[in-house]
């Protein structure tokens, strides 16, 4: 046995898990959701019959009813006098869900690879020979890669060398370092919700207890609790994505930046701003703030960003822009973790970043058909559902109009359609009216997936409870 779920932790993590009736059946698919997406691990303890009753405020009976099923369904095992443990299951393999060859994968939000990639990598295959020759362990990065990431950098505003910039394995390998040097257990971390998942395992992981603001596709980031966090809880760090938030969408103009890095400079927050979606703008620029370097003031900034969005997520290449001193106290204390990028990865991340702008431009292409293929399949078959529209990024942050994000994605699952629920996303609530579509897929496996979507969203309403469907404060 691995690890343990406390009945209140449990009870967090499911969120509005009563989507339809009998209860117990609403519960253990609440639980095979969290196995499926991996927020349970496998050999992981599940609490016992009686606390997670009162945690959840039913009947012990529920709850073992529940628990049975999931013994039924191969989600969990139960020993006398061990309790009830989850079960390695073959579809929620980590990183792979979709198995069969129709089934729709929604669940990552990343586009097919650039085409000219192949290209670069048989380019970068005949400098074999230079690359093997030498040592490969570049636990800071190549100085060619660094080199056209600081004048990126300095091109958009920010004044960079090369000595403050780190190369990475992806965009995730950089957070978990950061968090892992910057943050003590105990600490502080704010964060933005509904935000990246990974980005707030990564700050659990080092221990951090998390401070969650809001962000919404209309208001975008609310201001004055982002202020009071600042303010009360002085958080070691802040983890944002200001421009095309995942999963949102949204992006933060000058005062709403201005308003942040003033907040973070009196509480002495680090900020981690993360901009692996920032280059993916759809539309054309409107006004200054596009496509123009963040306000946010250089001091405690930290930067982060990596090809996975733009290139292809199978090239670990990321990187980290801070002074040259926080750089320094990273790459010492990288080796626990990795001695360094690999070669070959970074040679070909070098020839990629000289080609840039083109790729950027395919990818607003790409990007714009999947969205409004998209926008116009949900307005046409679910037009109670509030589409917002997004100008840049990987998906779309869907409002629906019942809190039944995880019903409606197990529901999808039974007809090949993979997707992650709203609470997938969330840090301090549970976002069971949002479902993130991203539109990186092929159009037509859009258009299929909103059809499915269609069909199976009238049976989960009806399944649910009356005062789930109808709950005070609903769409009207």
């Amino acid at each position: 046995m691995d690890s343990r779920i406390t009945a209140r932790a449990l009870s967090a993590a499911l969120g509005g898990w009563r989507t339809r009736e009998p209860a117990y059946e609403a519960l253990a698919d609440g639980i095979r959701l969290l196995c499926l997406d991996n927020r349970i691990a496998a050999r992981t303890a599940l609490p016992a019959e009686r606390e997670l009753a009162a945690a959840l405020g039913l009947s012990r009976t529920t709850v073992a009813t529940a628990y049975r099923s999931l013994r039924d369904s191969g989600h969990i095992q139960s020993l006398r006098g061990s309790g009830s443990i989850t079960l390695p299951h073959p579809r929620r393999e980590p990183g792979r869900v979709a198995t069969g060859a129709d089934d729709i994968d929604l669940q990552q939000a990343s586009p097919a690879a650039w085409p000219g990639l192949a290209g670069v990598m048989s380019e970068t295959a005949m400098d074999a020979a230079s690359l093997v020759a030498r040592t490969g362990y570049e636990t800071r990065g190549t100085h060619a890669l660094r080199t056209l990431v600081a004048e990126r950098y300095a091109a958009a505003g920010v004044p960079t060398t090369p000595d403050e910039v780190m190369i990475t394995t992806g965009a995730q390998s950089a957070v978990h370092l950061l968090a892992q040097t910057l943050l003590r257990r105990g600490d502080r971390a704010l964060i933005e919700t509904p935000t990246y998942p990974h980005a707030a395992e990564a700050l659990r992981a080092a221990g951090a207890r998390l401070v969650g603001v809001p962000v919404t596709t209309g208001e975008g980031w609310d201001l004055d609790r982002a202020e009071q966090a600042f303010a009360r809880t002085m958080p070691r760090v802040a983890y944002l994505m200001p421009r095309f938030q995942n999963p949102t969408g949204r992006s933060m103009g000058d005062a709403e930046e201005a308003v942040i890095a003033r907040a973070a400079a009196r509480s002495g927050t680090v900020l981690i701003v993360d901009e692996t979606t920032a280059d993916l703008a759809i539309d054309p620029p409107t006004g200054s703030r596009d496509g123009a370097a963040h306000a946010f003031a250089r001091n405690r900034v930290v930067r982060v960003g990596s090809l996975g969005k733009t290139v292809w997520g199978g090239l670990r290449i990321g990187w980290i822009r801070a002074d040259a001193s926080l750089i320094d106290r990273l790459v010492a204390a990288r080796p626990p973790r990795d001695l360094g990028t690999p070669e070959f990865e970074q040679a070909v991340a070098t020839r990629v970043l000289a080609r840039m702008e083109e790729v950027l431009a395919q990818r607003a292409t790409l990007l714009r058909e999947g969205r409004d293929a998209l926008a116009d399949a949900l307005a046409t078959h679910l037009p109670t559902w509030r589409v917002p529209h997004v100008r840049g990024g990987v998906a779309m942050w869907v409002e629906l109009d019942a809190p039944l994000s995880s019903g409606l994605v197990m529901a999808a699952r039974a007809e090949g359609v993979y997707l992650s629920a709203g609470s997938r996303f969330a840090v301090d609530g549970t976002h069971d009216r949002h479902l993130r579509i991203p539109f990186t897929a092929p159009v037509g496996d859009l258009r299929r997936a909103v059809d499915v979507l269609a069909r199976v969203w009238p049976e989960v309403r009806a399944e649910a409870p009356i005062d789930v469907i109808e709950p005070v404060g609903a769409l009207v």
